[in-house]
């Protein structure tokens, strides 16, 4: 299978790669799956009962706003101090030796694709992203990004000390421009921007026969946005699924490519069957 994955990979002239959260677990990210899986990163929230689903909801910044940033500013300070795993560069070397190059699909909220180097025109960030935040207000203002935002959190209570982050036009308390669950309020014209630049870049592409792999990373079932897109993009015949999961490995067509395996082990394996003098053609 892995023979599989290089030689799709090796003929395309077009990449697509879509991600979820699987895809940081190598660089150390703590993996969400299931209550127990989440309240081990975060205790406290064992003690309130609260699950992921339960915080990644926007009224909690109406209801308690020091919960709610508690739990996103501990996030945004997390993703900036984590380095990307290797296989983000693995990803990024198949990306310049595409004829058309590639386009990067995730839900991931992380900014990892963007400090491991790849273009911000060539990215989709279908949930969002905690790289920008938005007005609660809702006065008018469009998201802006979150660099200099520091949100203090106390480790204890993971409850975050004032001030918390506002808005830079009115002043009202701002939040992440990130989609949770039954959220009427995310601001979502960064994210429609950049399908729409998606949208230009596989049109023409489509149009020409253009030969497309899809390599899908960590992408699960229980929020299928990700994994939906992949299979959509593959019901042509002139594209491959290189599907890798460890525990969702399953592809819809039996011409796609199902890998049991963790994204970089998978990425390394391919790339060194890849190494061998034979680049995607030019």
């Amino acid at each position: 299978m892995l023979d599989r994955a290089a030689e799709a990979i090796r003929s395309a002239e077009a990449l697509l790669i879509t991600a979820g959260a699987g895809m940081g677990v190598d660089s150390g990210l703590p993996d969400f799956r299931g209550p127990e899986g989440f309240w081990n990163a975060y205790p406290p929230y064992r003690k309130l009962g609260l699950k992921f689903q339960d915080l990644a909801d926007p009224r909690w910044f109406q209801s308690d706003p020091a919960l709610a940033w508690g739990f996103y500013g501990h996030r945004m300070t997390l993703y900036r101090d984590t380095v990307p795993h290797a296989g983000f560069g693995v990803l990024k070397k198949w990306a310049t030796r595409m004829r058309h190059g590639a386009f990067v699909f995730t839900s991931n909220v992380d900014g990892q694709f963007q400090k491991a180097g790849f273009p911000e025109d060539r990215l989709v960030e279908c949930h969002g992203t905690l790289l920008l935040a938005q007005c609660t207000r809702h006065c008018g203002a469009p998201p802006f990004p979150t660099a200099n935002i520091h949100v203090d959190v106390d480790p204890e209570s993971f409850r975050a000390r004032p001030p918390l982050p506002a808005c830079p036009s009115c002043g009202a308390l701002a939040r992440p421009n990130v989609l949770m669950f039954d959220d009427a309020d995310w601001e979502m014209s960064h994210t429609d921007a950049q399908r729409h630049r998606l949208f230009q870049w596989r049109e023409p592409l489509a149009g020409s026969g253009a030969r497309f792999v899809v390599v899908e990373l960590g992408a699960g079932t229980s929020i299928p946005t990700v994994r939906g897109t992949g299979e959509a993009w593959a019901r042509k015949a002139s594209v491959t699924l290189v599907r890798i999961n460890l525990r969702e490995p399953s592809v819809p067509l039996p011409s796609h490519v199902g890998l049991p395996l963790g994204a970089l082990v998978a990425l390394t394996a391919i790339d060194e069957r890849l190494a061998d003098g034979t680049s995607p053609p030019q």
